[in-house]
């Protein structure tokens, strides 16, 4: 059974959170939630509520007052998420030549409702422009 499937669908808001905790970590070594909060641009009992739905899918690990880490299946996730935005982002800015500001709005949105055929068509598409241009 799909890994994805089997933890339930997650929401685009959940697949924001295991990448920016991701982000953070490679930026500053932790994350806390109040620097997710500040990030996302969201409260902290929000971000509070979303850690407990991320560890009962055994994505995150989370206890009170202290640092939030990714398991191996949420670290999994988030670089998949990550290597979706930067693929569309890549797209948006270098093939399409949008502006920086919009490109990042819009690759955050593809990178959540884009099905995976669909983003592998656009990915290779992305690195055979980069190695003609």
């Amino acid at each position: 059974m799909d890994k994805q499937k089997e933890l339930g669908e997650l929401t685009s808001n959940m697949e924001d959170y295991l990448e920016v905790i991701l982000n953070l970590q490679q930026e500053q070594r932790v994350a806390r939630v109040k620097d997710v909060a500040k990030r996302l641009n969201v409260k902290m009992p929000s971000v509070t509520g979303a850690m407990k739905g991320l560890a009962e899918k055994g994505l995150v690990n989370y206890e009170r007052y202290s640092y939030l880490t990714l398991t191996e299946a949420g670290e999994k996730i988030a670089r998949e998420i990550g290597e979706r935005h930067k693929t569309f982002y890549n797209f948006l800015t270098v093939v399409l030549k949008l502006d920086h500001e919009i490109a990042e709005l819009d690759a955050c949105r593809l990178e959540h409702a884009t099905s995976r055929k669909t983003f592998e068509k656009i990915k290779e598409f992305t690195n055979n422009y980069n190695k003609s241009a």
